[in-house]
């Protein structure tokens, strides 16, 4: 074994001696920090989408695994030159295509700060530091968002694990309630659990619960008005177990479910009530936005996404659970040899994972930088520029189909091969880049405006480009 270690630094000594004096770990840093800063510097000036003779040179990258050690600093160049040019401009000003954000710099700063720190934020005994800043950050968040006090939370991936993580509360508790220890006994002859959901629920949702072994399928679905909020009054008779989830930020609409008149009736009947707010959990932090969201905070969890509005980097999800004590029950982890502590928050008590990256330093980062003023103004400033969208494509004669009332923006430009032959040109023209979605039945062009470093030049860039190419495409002209 000792020799094995002594050949392994060897070929490691090597390979630094390859790249000459300079490759040492502070220059390879320093050298990578370079690369970012120039690809963020460069990005709002490229075209958002990459360009065909970019992604043709991916191919340059299908070689046989390396017989041996590569200079370091060479690794990344060709990292940087080859993939560099073919990623997707996500982290720049007028990517409008998923609800995604850019990172804010802070945040891409902490998240490189966190990732040489390389702490497994698992227990609060072995790594002290990152989870008492986890914990501060959940506190911030619970009162941001308006939370109840006696919300506990979790650092996860995504909105997918997020609805997982709330929803395996859910489980545990709902069938607790009947006598049934979902962790000891599994779900072979538990009593079944109704779940509700409405008609435009989104597909992560349905991967939350097949995973459960809740099923996608046998779900009861609840009809929705045309924006795609679930309709109370169709809300069915609730008996046993049971488990409604609904939706803050529909994906195409962005608008939120009737929160006020349906938690009341699914409490009353035992239910628990989890809410989706992969993107609309944030309008919680806008006194301007806040009354879409009126009653969310009546729910008993809920699921949102940090690499979404709040502009961190990715990946970065977060589960709440109203009822201390319940998160945890469902998630927590014990064996002998982990030094779990004297009554100190360990985040993995609270998540699926054992091992994960520190999450919360960026979520804490990007809260300190922009504080509650910071925060209302990205989201509100994000919004006004979603409704500019829709009055500039409204008034150049295009048909927007959504109340735009939050940040997303749905507009048709006509019968779906027109539609698909607008975005396809919108996407090619490269000044912005909006995904291709299909409503109510009508093939339409999604604009999300999600990012910090949107600005109103951006906004109105985006929309002359988009009408220019609707107008060669249509065939006509208009004017925003």
């Amino acid at each position: 074994m000792m020799r094995y270690k002594g050949r392994l630094m060897d070929s490691l000594r090597h390979a630094g001696r390859a790249g000459g004096a300079g490759d040492t770990t502070a220059s390879l840093l320093q050298d990578a920090a370079r690369r970012g800063v120039r690809y963020l510097d460069e990005i709002g000036s490229r075209t958002v989408a990459p360009p065909p003779e970019a992604i043709a040179r991916l191919a340059e990258l299908d070689t046989p695994l390396p017989a041996g050690p590569t200079d370091p600093a060479a690794v990344l160049a060709r990292l940087d030159e080859i993939v560099g040019p073919a990623t997707m401009g996500m982290a720049g000003p007028r990517f409008f295509g998923f609800v995604i954000g850019g990172a804010l710099p802070v945040t891409v700063a902490s998240n490189w700060l966190a990732t040489a720190w390389d702490q497994n934020a698992a227990l609060a005994t072995a790594t002290p530091g990152v989870a008492h800043v986890e914990a501060v950050a959940l506190r911030w968040l619970v009162d941001l968002l308006g939370l109840p006090p006696s919300t506990e939370g979790a650092f996860v991936t995504g909105a997918t694990v997020a609805n997982f993580t709330a929803l395996a509360a859910a489980r545990q508790q709902q069938l607790a309630k009947v006598g049934w220890s979902v962790e000891a006994d599994g779900l072979f002859g538990a009593p079944p659990i109704s779940v509700i959901v409405g008609e435009e629920a989104h597909p992560t949702l349905f991967k939350a619960l097949g995973l459960l072994g809740l099923g996608r399928e046998r779900v009861v679905r609840v009809p929705v008005d045309k924006q795609g909020r679930m309709r109370a009054v169709r809300l069915p008779r609730i008996e046993g177990p049971a488990i409604v989830c609904l939706q803050a930020g529909n994906i195409n609409s962005g608008a939120f479910d009737p929160f006020t008149d349906i938690c009341p009736a699914a409490h009353a009947a035992g239910a628990w009530v989890h809410v989706d707010g992969a993107f609309g959990l944030w309008a919680r932090a806008s006194r301007q936005l806040a009354p879409l969201a009126v009653g969310l905070e009546l729910a008993d969890s809920w699921a949102t996404d940090a690499h979404k509005w709040l502009n961190v980097p990715y990946d970065s999800g977060l589960a709440f659970v109203r009822e201390r004590g319940v998160l945890p029950a469902a998630m927590s982890v014990s064996a002998d040899y982990l030094p779990t502590g004297d009554g100190a928050r360990n985040p993995a008590d609270f998540t699926p994972e054992l091992s994960r990256r520190a999450r919360g330093v960026d979520i804490w980062a990007a809260l300190a930088t922009l504080g509650r003023s910071g925060l209302e103004e990205m989201f509100e400033r994000n919004c006004r520029g979603a409704r500019r969208f829709a009055a500039g494509l409204a008034a150049a004669g295009h048909e927007v189909l959504n109340d735009v009332a939050l940040n997303q923006v749905v507009v048709s430009f006509g019968a779906p091969q027109v539609n698909e032959r607008v975005v396809t040109a919108v996407q090619a023209d490269g000044t912005c880049w909006c995904g291709r979605t299909v409503w109510k039945g009508r093939a339409a062009l999604r604009i999300s405006v999600c990012s910090w470093a949107t600005t109103d030049a951006d906004v109105e860039a985006s929309l002359a480009a988009i009408l220019r190419v609707a107008a060669e495409v249509i065939g006509h002209r208009g004017h925003g």
